[in-house]
């Protein structure tokens, strides 16, 4: 049975990522959205806090051991400052992460310290595609085995740097199985497209990219000739996209709060009014009940528990309908003010359609 009380070590991480958010990601929020971008300062800031390093051991350039319950708690704290704040600092571990957990030891020796022991750099993943059923598990990119290589073709959608990026892992189907394949930046027939445009996520740079017959030798496939697993990385993905939706809910729940608090409407404050208080408990408990699905998803993927892959997609599929109330509700508790950008509760409403849509985003 997992422990409800964080360990010192779990409680040290927790408590260095919430003075981040609180006092570097959330006052710049507003600004990396209106002007699509974040000071690269801040998310250096974010990489030295060490959480991605904390969960790689010292062979391959961080100083810790794999813990997706540890990641997870720091993920949310982050996401309580900003999603896509957020999502800049995590994006290295698109690429760490998969080759920690599914590659080949060469693959770890060779590509993990140097993105460990250097300043944060833009590696990624891309995962997603533009398709309204789109099923990680059922890839419309493919991979084709040809020689001495593998041929990808396919189009994948927001991709996190990608115009800048040193290396990406492609997910694409080999035989009907999604497998990752290492792409080094500069690859012939790997197309950037412009930076995509979405209701939210504005601050995050996001990219289609097109593989048009793009060769990567038999040594990039994920986890060597004979491959590996996609379920522990999928639901890697489901649980940590669930972790930022609790922290981006959060974030909400406590703003509206604090606004129903202080507003003053025709005699007592709206905290007061029975509609207001009962939505604000209901949004607490849809927030706690998600929370704990992650927390056990995340203790039975460090514990090898084989029902793992079922908890996390119960907690990712939880989290996208509860995100979506949570911020809805907070835009209206604040009534015509949660319209305005004045107040943030309208970004984390437009922030939280990316739980959903963009599965690829973020993996611990």
């Amino acid at each position: 049975m997992y422990s409800f009380e964080p360990s010192d070590e779990q409680q040290m991480l927790i408590d260095v990522a919430r003075r981040f958010a609180e006092n570097n990601l959330r006052p710049a929020a507003h600004e990396a959205e209106e002007h699509r971008g974040f000071d690269p300062g801040l998310i250096e800031k974010g990489w030295e806090l060490g959480v991605l390093q904390a969960s790689v051991p010292d062979e391959y350039g961080g100083f810790g051991e794999r813990s997706a319950l540890t990641s997870i708690l720091a993920a949310e704290e982050l996401a309580w400052g900003d999603l896509a704040g957020a999502l800049a600092i995590m994006a290295p571990s698109l690429f760490v992460t998969p080759i920690l957990v599914a590659g080949s030891e060469e693959q770890k020796s060779q590509y993990l310290p140097p993105v460990l022991e250097a300043e944060w750099q833009p590696y990624t993943a891309a995962l997603t595609e533009y398709r309204y059923d789109f099923d990680p598990n059922d890839l419309k990119t493919t991979a084709v085995l040809d020689g001495e290589h593998y041929v990808l073709t396919g189009e994948k959608c927001a991709v996190p740097f990608a115009d800048k990026t040193e290396a990406m892992i492609v997910y694409a189907s080999l035989d009907g199985v999604t497998q990752g394949f290492i792409v080094p930046a500069g690859l012939e027939g790997v197309e950037i497209g412009e930076k995509d445009k979405y209701m939210g996520l504005n601050a995050l740079p996001l990219f289609t990219v097109n593989f048009n017959q793009v060769k990567v030798p038999l040594e990039n496939r994920l986890g060597g000739g004979e491959g590996h697993d996609f379920a522990p990385l999928l639901a890697s993905f489901q649980l940590t996209m669930a972790a930022l939706a609790v922290g981006m809910a959060r974030a909400s729940l406590e703003y509206a709060k604090d606004y129903a608090k202080e507003r003053w409407v025709l005699g007592s404050y709206i905290a007061q009014k029975q509609s207001i208080a009962f939505m604000l408990a209901e949004m607490a408990a849809e927030i706690e009940a998600t929370r704990l699905l992650a927390w056990q998803a995340a203790w039975q993927l460090d514990n090898g528990d084989e029902e793992y892959p079922t908890t996390a997609y119960l907690a990712y599929m939880g989290a996208v309908d509860m995100v979506m109330t949570v911020t809805d509700r907070g835009v209206q508790t604040l009534g015509g003010h949660g319209y305005i950008r004045e107040h943030p509760v309208e970004l984390w409403y437009r922030n939280a359609r990316a739980i959903s849509a963009l599965t690829g985003l973020a993996i611990v």
